[in-house]
């Protein structure tokens, strides 16, 4: 990657001010075309430094207009390694429901981080070297997408409180007012299978606005709560393809990558006993003496608790008994971990609060010179509507048939790649690779686990794959697994949407192909990397220690070589979390 050298090139816009906010200015100045489906598409191309730093490599920002107040934002970059019309195109969308993929985009996996001065920095293991890429803010009133824009303060728990104009009241906490998207939970998906027709409309307006990048196959990556949209969404795009309405055009999807997923809310919620109890966690961290291990195995297991909740759910379907067995699970089960440790649940190595993923973007994003640049309509949010439209119907807690829909994407060809960082508790991997197990691919259950091997002859995790499906462990990753083992993805990444074996990247895998090994991973990390104080806010990450580094003033100092080995992002979320998965306030 001699050509990303610049990683210590930056650009600063503004000064941040954490609390920053303002009323947005519609812009004027966005191109309008018609997509494909007749789908209205505004869009403008983003200035070099907003984000990508290369003036070789162009990006759009905007919006496709998929219905009466539905604006749904978009961020797209082009390949810099491949030359962009020739480049395969992956859209990413981060979990929730409710969270923004500017998460994805400045956390993980996108072309730059932002430091805590507001500059922009070079991520050198961007997907975006390998393809196109696009980031999509899901359903209306996430991000930057918008049912329509109002005057509104943001509460300290991310509530949006609307305001008769344009005038900052002085009960307003400093800082927090702006335009907003309107919080209404009747203008934006309230399940899984509602949100999937807008992101299939999305996705034909971008297409259609922008053929020259949407020719050479389409892969969908997502994590968290994307174990819900990722199955479902792409089940609904193969149905559209089979029927396609007039003016809509086939998308031909070839990979599906899931990160830490929600799939099975019946199987996840007892990985939280599994992780945190029997077995328990590979880092050998046993959280709980036996009373409070007591009391979460009868929460979880006890006659009318958790199983039994989620039973009724499944059994009857109703919304009001599904939010309640959701509701009841989530505050009895999962977050007895929170209460009782004080650990960050996407990350069970730190105390909360937790500093990395790097969080500094959320304030860049809110400068007023950034939302000219990505023609913003309001202020970047998380808009807390879409969690409790969500929560309304209790999605969180169905299955909603996620594994059956998995299992129909590898029947019809499609590569499907699951992964998992095993630092994580929220969707941890013991109850990923029950999942995986339950898709019952042809041959996996005879598969084994192998190392999977990466240019810097480090072993960062192991994998299991069976033709074209795949399950993939990362070591010392926590929820984000891009932030904290970005070399290892980055290659695992490219190897899954190359159609080749995540293993070595050597071989095109066929229908033959197995992982040949033990047929459970057991490689243990120890507690070496476990912190048990709060780590400093000032710090950065080191990925080669996979520990907390040197401060930013200090990395900074050191150069490209500094900043590198703490190439890690933190997304601590403050305070006692929610129960939704994902980031911003308890998102999955």
């Amino acid at each position: 990657m001699a050509s990303l050298v610049a990683l210590a090139a930056t650009t600063a816009l503004t000064t941040l001010n954490p609390v920053q906010a303002q009323f947005v200015k519609p812009p004027t100045d966005l191109k309008r075309v018609i997509g494909h489906y007749n789908i209205p598409v505004r869009y403008k191309e983003v200035p070099t430094g907003i984000c990508e730093l290369d003036p070789n490599v162009k990006s759009y920002s905007g919006y496709a207009d998929v219905g009466e107040d539905q604006h749904i934002f978009f961020w797209f970059f082009e390949a810099r390694e491949v030359e962009p019309e020739e480049a395969p195109l992956t859209v990413w969308i981060n979990g929730g429901p409710g969270s923004s993929s500017m998460i994805g985009l400045f956390e993980e996996l996108g072309p730059c981080r932002i430091d805590p001065e507001g500059k922009v920095f070079s991520n050198p293991y961007s997907w975006s070297n390998v393809s196109n890429m696009l980031f999509i803010d899901q359903p209306s009133q996430v991000g930057f997408s918008y049912s329509y824009p109002v005057p509104a303060w943001t509460s300290e728990s991310g509530g949006v409180v609307v305001l008769p104009e344009e005038v900052c009241p002085d009960y307003a906490p400093a800082g927090t007012c702006g335009s907003y998207a309107y919080p209404n939970i009747t203008l934006t998906a309230n399940t899984t299978p509602a949100a999937a027709p807008n992101f299939w409309k999305t996705l034909q307006g971008f297409m259609g606005a922008f053929p020259k990048y949407s020719r050479n196959g389409f892969h969908f990556a997502t994590e968290s709560y994307g174990g819900h949209y990722g199955p479902i969404f792409n089940q609904y795009i193969e149905k559209q393809n089979k029927k396609l309405p007039h003016g809509a055009i086939k998308i031909q999807l070839e990979t599906v990558l899931i990160g830490n997923g929600w799939y099975d809310p019946y199987v996840q919620y007892q990985a939280y006993y599994n992780f945190s109890v029997y077995p328990g966690n590979t880092y050998d961290y046993s959280p709980f003496d036996e009373s409070n291990a007591s009391m979460f195995y009868n929460n979880l297991y006890g006659k009318g608790n958790c199983l039994d909740r989620l039973q009724h759910c499944k059994d009857t379907g109703d919304n009001a008994i599904c939010r309640l067995a959701d509701n009841f699970c989530a505050y009895m089960v999962e977050l007895v971990y929170d209460d009782v440790l004080g650990r960050d649940e996407y990350d069970m190595r730190y105390l909360t609060p937790d500093p990395f993923p790097y969080r500094y973007y959320e304030s860049y994003l809110n400068t007023p010179a950034v939302q000219s640049a990505i023609g913003a309509f309001t202020n970047f949010s998380s808009n807390g509507a879409v969690g409790d439209a969500f929560d309304s119907t209790g999605d969180d807690g169905r299955e909603i048939g996620t594994i059956e829909a998995l299992r129909s994407l590898v029947h019809s060809g499609v590569t499907v790649a699951m992964y998992a960082g095993d630092a994580d508790y929220n969707c941890n991997w013991l109850g990923n690779e029950v999942s995986a197990n339950s898709v019952r691919a042809p041959g996996f259950s005879s598969a084994g686990y192998r190392d999977m091997r990466t240019s810097d002859g480090v072993c960062h995790g192991q994998v299991k794959q069976a033709g074209k499906f795949s399950f993939t462990r990362f070591y010392e990753a926590g929820h984000e697994v891009p932030f904290y083992q970005p070399l290892a993805s980055l290659e695992f990444f490219t190897r899954a949407i190359q159609g080749r074996d995540i293993e070595s990247g050597k071989h095109i895998v066929g229908p033959s192909y197995r992982t040949e090994g033990p047929l459970k991973s057991t490689y243990r990390e120890g507690n070496g990397t476990v912190q048990f104080s709060v780590t400093p806010a000032n710090l950065t990450y080191d990925v080669i220690t996979n520990k907390p580094g040197a401060p930013w003033s200090v990395a900074k100092s050191g150069g490209e070589t500094m900043i590198k080995r703490s190439f890690r992002g933190p997304r601590g979320v403050g305070g006692r979390p929610s129960k939704r998965r994902g980031l911003g306030f308890r998102f999955r």
